[in-house]
């Protein structure tokens, strides 16, 4: 694979690393789970595992989790 070959994973996590960097842009925000993964249309489960991870290796962000009901709710900010 070349340089220049972007993954489907890769792709979706740079969608999604761009999408919090425009909500955050003014700021924290709080988002559902299930409206991120509709915005970008990818399952919750996927959103799930793009938040954990980011939450885990962001420099330029801070991911918190809030709150639980109904779907995950997270606090985003800009590091």
């Amino acid at each position: 694979m070349s340089a220049t070959t972007e993954t489907a994973s890769d792709s979706k996590r740079r969608r999604f690393r761009e999408y919090l960097r425009e909500r955050t842009a003014d700021g924290e925000c709080y988002l559902k789970s299930k409206f991120v993964a509709e915005d970008l249309d990818l399952s919750t489960r996927e959103i799930g595992q793009l938040f954990a991870d980011l939450r885990e290796n962001a420099t330029d962000l801070n991911v918190e989790r809030w709150a639980y009901s109904n779907a995950t709710t997270w606090r985003v900010s800009r590091a």
